[in-house]
């Protein structure tokens, strides 16, 4: 099936408002997509700045070129480095909250809303398929901008379902992967799973000079980022679930693991058969990485 027949064939669907799905809804749109076979992507961003939220460059350019070529989802699970737990948890509110959760950015960027509707039964659903953590359902977190500044390119009407899915920050890099294999189900059922974070993200090195110049990165910095890529072309998970382990390059490119574990979760949706792709491969202040990579 193209873009085209699957476009047309939800266009097809009876619901009565585009922006606000109800439960019933989306399990039809789920369900149909599930019986035509359709297995949706997973991707995981690199999201940089809060300020690419607002700002115009290649970088949110890819992203919604990304957005037109693959199906429009049922619904989305993102995975991002800004919601960190003792625990495992899903938000599964109606409505999630638009969560700014940085400071020292212009009011521009604290003026944005995304009011993307979350889903309770996606939410139920995932706590269900999970079955080496307990998930629990959340009610307080939303929306932050490891999802939202990134989402937003993507679907910049805010129609699509959204629910987030927590890092438990006790557990080791193998658990992470082990989850994410759990939720592989989901892109079945029309889901488009999202892991939002960045391949190297060094803050305190940041070179706060050559913070505009083009893809300009330290030396371990392209050395790390290179190596996860030959990793991840060639099928190699062990070797990035080991990261730890891979030299001082890898030491300063993921000095703490939160922004590099959503790209775990990513590869470990990925079948055998299915083609990789990396997009916004370019480096940032020295010591941030925008590389993006695309499952299926």
């Amino acid at each position: 099936m193209d873009r085209k027949q699957f476009l047309q064939s939800i266009a097809a669907l009876p619901f009565a408002d585009a922006g606000v799905m109800g439960l019933s809804e989306l399990g039809k749109l789920s369900q149909n997509i599930e019986n035509k076979g359709v297995t949706m992507p997973a991707l995981f961003l690199g999201h940089g700045s809060p300020m690419n939220a607002i700002e115009e460059n290649e970088f949110v350019a890819n992203f919604r070129k990304i957005a037109k070529q693959i199906p429009e989802p049922t619904a989305i699970l993102c995975v991002s480095a800004h919601w960190e737990t003792r625990g495992t948890f899903v938000t599964a509110m109606q409505s999630p909250p638009t969560i700014h959760d940085f400071g020292g950015f212009p009011k521009a960027l604290f003026d944005v809303q995304y009011p993307a509707p979350g889903s309770p039964e996606l939410a139920k659903q995932t706590q269900q398929l999970v079955t080496s953590a307990h998930v629990e359902l959340d009610d307080k977190w939303g929306l932050d901008h490891g999802a939202w500044s990134v989402i937003k390119h993507l679907y910049p009407n805010a129609n699509i379902p959204t629910i987030q899915f927590s890092i438990d920050y006790t557990k080791p890099p193998q658990y992470h992967y082990e989850l994410g294999k759990e939720l592989a189900t989901l892109r079945k059922k029309g889901v488009l799973i999202i892991g939002s974070g960045n391949i190297v993200h060094n803050l305190r090195m940041l070179d706060w000079k050559n913070i505009h110049t083009d893809n300009f990165g330290f030396d371990w910095a392209f050395e790390a980022d290179n190596k996860i890529k030959e990793y991840i072309k060639s099928g190699d998970h062990k070797s990035l679930i080991n990261f730890a382990s891979q030299g001082r390059a890898f030491e300063l490119a993921i000095p703490s693991p939160e922004h590099y574990l959503p790209l775990l979760y990513t590869l470990a949706l990925k079948s055998e058969d299915e083609d990789v792709s990396i997009f916004n491969d370019k480096a940032v202040g020295g010591s941030l990485t925008m590389t993006s990579v695309k499952i299926g």
